[in-house]
Order: structure tokens, then C-alpha cells, then sequence
């Protein structure tokens, strides 16, 4: 008996060796800080140095394509799994040492505060934080190479600067949407050319918990179990939806991320994405500069406040622009435009968009930009139309009729005689032609006033789309021939002007202008010169194809 416990004490002994190596490690680094160390990174030089991340592909997939998404730290690498027919997304980023991953984990402790906290001004936070890592590095006596370094570097920038585990997904550029339904499930993606595709992001509950608290926390919002619903707006623009806890989502915490663009989609834009004809661009163009008003309805990511932040850069220069919305998107290069957004949940001083819709009109603006419109301002906005401001919105709606359905009903309630004050319906869907998902601008109506025998709002469909051929129809425009009326213009120069607008599109087009800056400019040179500019182009020998 005497031999057993014996030898129990020698296991256990043993044990707390083994636990105590760390310690031991940590003692020995300790002793080694006392001499100190200096630290000198060298620019990072991808031939000197090696990779930072290696990545030898996943068993029984086929890679398709990898691209850098943080170069050189994080790339992704898109896989086709035949067995279950689908592609997977896999993010790539630096491989740790346990010794790395423990000094990592220190670091995370003791950069904080003095990041916080600090005194001196740097020129970046990037700059900022490897200072810091510096101090650190040295006061620990730890000398690393320069591709640790590097790695840890990655790390506590994403952590503190960046948006951790979920980082290399805002860095890139072709996601759209970014879902995370739980803890324990992979986090999904909108690809905009794979679709909805899974990554390799999973997080642990109370990992997760921590995330949505951060990302409203970045927002300048609060999230809690009494409030566990957040829609708010990250510091680059992006829409999101947080939920916290299972008091609303019973797998747990979830949020939903909808990037913003930093560079807004232009018209040139759609028309390399083929979400519009030139036709249809030179007819909205008229249109918006004659003052006509219009909604853009379409379902969820079917793209109508891309479209309607696109075309209204046709809006003439100097014209005073005033935009309101819940959540930032718009973005113009427009030199008199004022941008509103509504505020929530600050007491009892709320700021909804009817009462900003309301103060605008006091701000004597010529076009209106309304983000959304779904209760009590819509009335506003269209007594607005009514006193001949121009004023375009959006809607969830994915047909006309559906559009003056909601528009006529609870709990909007325009009254049928206001919705004549409407000139354009664009109806936009996110369908398909072929294998591939695409954006089209499904339909453009034009309201033409109310039946006298039955009652009923009169419309008709100027421009239509056919999923089949994937081609754009065209019909007669009552409205065009309203503009030639208004301007004075036979029918051969209405023609001519469609015609030139649609010359000036494919110029820039062939020419790659989608900078909306660039395209704002031109766009206001031929406002200023219209003949000037069409001789240009005309002697740069610009053909126009007439399908």
C-alpha cells in the first residue's frame, strides 16, 4: 500500500513538472529580459524573408482559384468539393509556433494599455502598434526573426485594429454579405461570383458574444440581453445586424454584415454588369435632368440602391442634393449635397427619417434621395413630389403593381391621386441567365394618371427584360414626349439628344471611366458644353452600335 502511494506522489510530482514547464519557460525569458534585447525589424522583402503563409491546398477538393486579400499576410483559396457539388471559401493566414502563440498571447495583454494610453502621436496606427510591439519585444529580452515578428504583428493588428477572425473577409472585395447564424456554424459568405458559399470561420459561443459586443461597441452602439437587437452602421459604412444571446436567436449569438462599397458602383458600372442598357441609361439621364421623379423597388440584394446611387450622378452640377437614410450608403460626388441620417434609442429624442424628410423641405433642396421609404414619411415624400421637388427613393416591392400596392395601403397610405406625382418605376431583381446570378433592371415603368372609367393608376412598361435572351425591350415613352414638349424640341432633336447621350455612355465605357469622381466630372463638362464634348468624341472617331 505503502508502494502505491509512493509511487502516486512520484506521478504527481511528475505531473506538476511537466505543468510547470511553461513556468519555467517564462522564468528563464524573464531572467533573459533582465539583460534586455534590441529589436530591428527589417521591411518585410518577400524574396529575403520567405512567405509569411503557406497553404498546400485540402484534401479531396480542387482549388479554383486563390487571390491575396491582405497581402502578404492572409489569401484566399476558393475549393470545389465534387462530392457535395458546391465551392467552400478557405482563408489562409500565418501558421504560429506554440512559443509564437504564447508570446502572442502576452502581447495581447500588454499592448493594450500602453496603445491606449499612449502619449506620443504616430503617424498611422500601424506605425503606432509596432512601436509598441518593439517596447515589448525588448522589454521581454526576446529576440525573434524577422518573419515572427511580421506574424505577430498580423495578429494584433487584426485584433485591435481590424476586425479579428472575420478580418481577411472585409478585406475583400468580392464579398458582399457576410452571415454568421451561430456559434459552432461556419460563417457564409456572398460571393459575387460564387454566390453563397461556406468558409472555413467558425466561432465559439462565448467568442461570438464577445464579437457582436465589439461590433456594436465600433458602432457607437449598445447591445445587451434587455436590448439584444442592434441595426447600426460600422465606422466604413457597412450595414449590420446584430443579435445577442438566444433571447431572439435561440442557436445563439448572430450578426449579419452588408459591406460598403468604398468606391460606388457609377452607371458605366452597370452597364459592364449589364444591369442596364445604354437605351436605358440616356432615357433615365433626360429624365433626372428634367426633374422626374422615381422609385427603385426590388427584393432583398437585388442591388436598387446601388442603382438609384448610380444614376443620381446625372444630377446637374450645383443642384442642391440633400440624401436621407437609416443607415449610410449613398455616396456622391456632388459639391452641394447634404447627407442626413437618422438617430435612435438616445433617450427619448429619437430622429426618424419623417422628421428629417420634414426638415429637409426647409432646406429648399431641388432632388431629394430617401433611402427607403416604408411607413409615415412616404406621404411626406410625395406631397415633396408634389411641390415640385424631385425626389427618388427605394422600396421591397418586385413587380409595379406590387410597388403601388404597398404605396396605396397600410402602412403607407398615399392616396391614389398623390402616386400620379410619380414619374418612374425601375423594378430591379437579382435573377438568372443561364448558370449565373445576375442584377437587371427587370422593369422601368412610367405612371401616366389615373383611369377615368375604372378608377385604377395607369402605367405602362417603357423598358423591359427578358431573362430568356437576356436582352432589354423597348416601348413607346409618354414621358419623352412630355421633356420634348417642355424643351422645345422636334421629334429629330429629342432623337439626337438620346442619341449623343448614348455616344457620350459608350465613350466611356470603351474608355473604362467607372471613378465615380471621374465620371461625375465628365458628366458635368457636358452639362457645361455639351457640343464641345460630342466634338471630341466625334473626332476620337467614337461609333455608335444601334442594336
Amino acid at each position: 500500500m505503502a508502494k502505491d502511494e509512493s509511487a502516486e506522489r512520484e506521478q504527481a510530482l511528475e505531473g506538476r513538472a511537466e505543468s510547470a514547464g511553461g513556468i519555467t519557460g517564462w522564468l528563464t525569458r524573464t531572467a533573459r529580459a533582465l539583460a534586455g534585447s534590441t529589436v530591428s525589424p527589417t521591411d518585410y522583402d518577400p524574396e529575403r524573408h520567405g512567405r509569411l503563409v503557406t497553404f498546400d491546398g485540402l484534401d479531396g477538393h480542387e482549388e479554383v482559384e486563390r487571390y491575396w486579400v491582405n497581402a502578404p499576410f492572409a489569401f484566399v483559396s476558393i475549393n470545389y468539393y465534387p462530392e457535395e457539388t458546391e465551392h467552400r471559401y478557405y482563408v489562409v493566414e500565418p501558421e504560429l509556433t506554440e512559443f509564437e502563440q504564447e508570446l502572442l498571447d502576452r502581447l495581447f495583454e500588454d499592448i493594450r494599455g500602453p496603445l491606449l494610453y499612449r502619449e506620443e502621436v504616430a503617424d498611422t496606427p500601424e506605425h503606432a502598434l509596432r512601436e509598441e510591439l518593439i517596447d515589448r519585444l525588448e522589454e521581454y529580452g526576446v529576440d525573434v526573426p524577422d518573419e515572427t515578428f511580421y506574424r505577430l504583428f498580423y495578429y494584433l493588428y487584426r485584433a485591435f485594429q481590424g476586425y479579428g477572425r472575420l478580418d481577411p473577409l472585409m478585406h475583400d472585395p468580392h464579398i458582399e454579405d457576410i452571415s454568421c447564424d451561430g456559434p459552432a456554424l461556419p460563417v457564409f459568405v456572398y460571393h459575387d461570383e460564387y454566390t453563397d458559399i461556406e468558409t472555413n470561420i467558425v466561432y465559439r459561443d462565448d467568442e461570438l458574444s464577445d464579437f457582436v459586443i465589439q461590433l456594436a461597441q465600433r458602432s457607437g452602439r449598445h447591445v445587451s440581453v434587455s436590448d439584444p437587437v442592434v441595426s447600426t452602421t460600422l465606422p466604413d459604412g457597412s450595414r449590420i445586424e446584430l443579435a445577442l444571446g438566444e433571447e431572439v436567436t435561440p442557436k445563439g449569438s448572430a450578426f449579419t454584415i452588408r459591406k460598403y462599397a468604398e468606391e460606388p458602383f457609377t452607371p458605366i458600372d452597370l452597364l459592364e454588369f449589364g444591369t442596364v442598357s445604354r437605351e436605358m441609361l440616356a432615357y433615365i439621364w433626360l429624365a433626372i435632368e428634367n426633374n422626374r421623379s422615381m422609385i427603385f423597388a426590388g427584393g432583398t440584394a437585388a442591388g436598387k440602391t446601388t442603382s438609384m446611387n448610380a444614376v443620381s450622378m446625372f444630377i446637374p452640377p450645383r443642384s442642391k442634393v440633400l440624401t436621407i437614410e437609416d443607415t449610410r450608403e449613398l455616396s456622391l460626388y456632388h459639391d452641394n449635397w447634404l447627407s442626413s441620417v437618422t438617430r435612435e434609442r438616445m433617450g427619448d429624442a429619437d430622429i426618424t427619417m419623417y422628421d428629417l424628410l420634414r426638415s429637409a423641405l426647409r432646406h429648399r433642396p431641388e432632388y431629394i434621395i430617401v433611402g427607403e421609404v416604408r411607413g409615415e414619411e412616404a406621404i411626406t415624400l410625395f406631397q415633396a413630389m408634389n411641390t415640385g421637388h424631385t425626389t427618388f427613393s427605394t422600396m421591397h416591392a418586385d413587380s409595379v403593381q406590387t410597388v403601388i400596392n404597398r404605396l396605396e395601403n397600410e402602412p403607407i397610405n398615399v392616396p391614389r391621386p398623390m402616386v400620379t406625382s410619380l414619374d418612374i418605376l425601375w423594378v430591379q431583381v437579382l435573377g438568372r441567365t443561364g448558370d449565373e446570378r445576375v442584377r437587371r433592371a427587370k422593369t422601368i415603368a412610367e405612371i401616366e394618371g389615373i383611369d377615368q372609367r375604372t378608377g385604377e393608376l395607369d402605367y405602362s412598361n417603357t423598358y423591359s427584360w427578358d431573362s430568356t435572351a437576356d436582352a432589354f425591350s423597348e416601348n413607346n415613352s409618354e414621358l419623352l414626349s412630355e421633356i420634348r414638349e417642355e424643351r422645345g424640341w422636334s421629334q429629330s432633336e429629342l432623337l439626337e439628344e438620346l442619341r449623343n447621350r448614348r455616344r457620350f455612355l459608350k465613350y466611356l465605357q470603351d474608355n473604362g471611366v467607372s471613378d465615380y469622381r471621374r465620371f461625375t466630372a465628365m458628366v458635368n463638362k457636358y452639362y457645361a458644353d455639351a457640343e464641345e464634348v460630342m466634338r471630341r468624341i466625334e473626332n476620337r472617331g467614337v461609333e455608335l452600335d444601334e442594336a
